[in-house]
C-alpha cells in the first residue's frame, strides 16, 4: 500500500495550491482519508478529513473557508484545495488513509507560504 502526495510548493500569502493524494495497493474507496501538517517545532495536526463515502468532510478551525477536501475514488485520489494562504499554513502535509486498524500515511509534500 502507498501514498503520494503532490502539488506542494512555495505560494505567496494569499494565493492558492491544490495538494494531491494517489493511493495504490488498498481500495481506496472503503478509508477515511485526512491531511494532516506540521511545521518546524510543532506537533502534527489535523487539517481535514472526508468520510469513506465523501458525505461527511471537517477541519480544523484555522482553515474553515479556507480549504476543500475532496476526494475522487475513481482515480483513487484525495486532494485539498487551499485558497487565501497564510504564512502560518506553511507546513510538510502528510495525507492519510484509515480504516478501523489500518492505517497508510504518504511520505508528504512541503507547503511554503512567503513572500
Amino acid at each position: 500500500a502507498q501514498l503520494v502526495e503532490s502539488g506542494g510548493g512555495l505560494v505567496q500569502p494569499g494565493g492558492s495550491l491544490r495538494l494531491s493524494c494517489a493511493a495504490s495497493g488498498f481500495t481506496f474507496s472503503s478509508y477515511v482519508m485526512s491531511w494532516y501538517r506540521q511545521a518546524p517545532g510543532k506537533e502534527r495536526e489535523l487539517v481535514a478529513g472526508i468520510s469513506s463515502t465523501g458525505g461527511s468532510t471537517w477541519y480544523v478551525d484555522s482553515v474553515k473557508g479556507r480549504f476543500t477536501i475532496s476526494r475522487d475514488d475513481a482515480k483513487n485520489t484525495a486532494y485539498l484545495q487551499m485558497n487565501s494562504l497564510k504564512a502560518e499554513d506553511t507546513a510538510v502535509y502528510y495525507c492519510k488513509a484509515i480504516r478501523t486498524s489500518e492505517i497508510y500515511w504518504g511520505q508528504g509534500t512541503q507547503v511554503t507560504v512567503s513572500s
